[in-house]
């Protein structure tokens, strides 16, 4: 690799680590969800929405490879009752002995594909989000050391892709979209990459990411 691109890795790398430093779990999930509505289109949508949101947790995986960084994605099981085949990073609900969102983003991530909590070494949150179904979602963004051997626990996941940060980063693979929801119609963002489409609270969370670093 040459001494160019390792400077860009290493760059990306600092820059990751100190735009999360010092981030904390929470923030309001409609906030990122609703962007660009307006005060009374949201007060309408809040009213639609369950009054309890079930709390989870999900692990934002950068894996940090000498020729790049990327970030790590899962394909649910098709069969799974809720977002079966879609995209998503590993998680789930935090448990009662989870000590918090990150402590059940590592569990979950073990759980799911294999990847033991020595492999990960956590950055910060990003902004909590919302998924429609009733979920509040805390994001834990975290740095994945290569030479982890992946474990699929076939009844919830069917494959593991990476998708290279930089790909991320670039606003012109944004593809944006109008969603109807309760009347109100607002735009989201989806990423297409190599055969597969993430939309959704996974996308939501990969533009969080995005505005976060591409912020000046």
């Amino acid at each position: 690799m040459s001494s160019r691109r390792s400077a860009e890795v290493k760059q990306m790398r600092s820059l990751v680590r100190s735009r999360l430093r010092g981030t904390r779990p929470g923030g309001d999930p409609l906030q990122p969800w609703i962007s660009g509505l307006s005060a009374r289109q949201s007060n309408h949508l809040q009213k639609l929405l369950p009054s309890r949101l079930t709390p989870a947790a999900v692990l934002v995986p950068i894996v940090d490879r000498p020729e790049g960084l990327t970030v790590l994605l899962t394909e649910r099981a098709s069969h799974l009752k809720k977002h079966g085949g879609q995209i998503s990073f590993p998680g789930g609900r935090i448990e009662s002995q989870d000590m918090g969102p990150l402590e059940a983003a590592l569990r979950e991530t073990e759980e799911e594909i294999g990847i033991a909590a020595d492999y990960v070494s956590p950055v910060g949150y990003l902004h909590d989000h919302l998924v429609i179904t009733g979920y509040r979602v805390t994001p834990a963004v975290a740095f994945v050391r290569p030479g982890f051997e992946l474990r699929l626990d076939a009844t919830e996941v069917a494959g593991v892709f990476e998708v290279p940060l930089a790909f991320i980063l670039d606003a012109s693979n944004h593809l944006r979209r109008e969603r109807s929801f309760a009347g109100l119609t607002f735009g989201v963002y989806e990423f297409p990459y190599d055969g597969h489409n993430i939309w959704g609270a996974t996308a939501g969370m990969l533009m969080s990411l995005y505005k976060l670093l591409s912020s000046k």
